[in-house]
C-alpha cells in the first residue's frame, strides 16, 4: 500500500511540473517593437483606413494622429517591419516618405480624405 501511495505521489509530483514548465516555457514569438513613421491624411476616415491596413500588415497596434500625421505601430519585429507598414499605406492611397499611393487609388479616396500631395 505504500508503494502505491508514493508512487501516486511520484506521478502526481511529475504531473505538476510539467504543468507548470507549460505555463512557464519559452515563447518563440520574436521581439515586439514600436516605431512611428509619418502617413499623409487629414480626417477620421483617414485615420480608419490608415489603422486598419496598419493591422492588416501585421500591426498588433496602430494610432494615426492627424496633427502631427505620425502613425504608431506596435508589431512583432520577426513577422513584418516598418517598410512593410510603408508599402500597405501607400496601396490604400496614404503617402508615407518612402512610397507613394498610385494616382488613381489616391483619386478614389473621399473628397474629405485627399490631403495636399507633394511632388
Amino acid at each position: 500500500m505504500k508503494t502505491i501511495k508514493f508512487l501516486m505521489a511520484a506521478v502526481l509530483l511529475v504531473a505538476v511540473c510539467y504543468v507548470a514548465s507549460a505555463q512557464t516555457g519559452t515563447k518563440t514569438a520574436g521581439q515586439s517593437k514600436t516605431e512611428t513613421l509619418k502617413v499623409s491624411g487629414n480626417c477620421g476616415m483617414c485615420k480608419d483606413r490608415i489603422e486598419k491596413a496598419a493591422t492588416e500588415a501585421g500591426a498588433t497596434s496602430a494610432a494615426w494622429d492627424s496633427k502631427t500625421k505620425m502613425l504608431t505601430v506596435s508589431f512583432d519585429a520577426s513577422k513584418t517591419n516598418v517598410d512593410t507598414f510603408s508599402k500597405k499605406m501607400a496601396s490604400v492611397g496614404h503617402d508615407t516618405e518612402k512610397y507613394k499611393a498610385d494616382d488613381k487609388v489616391y483619386a478614389g479616396l473621399p473628397g474629405c480624405c485627399k490631403y495636399e500631395r507633394t511632388k
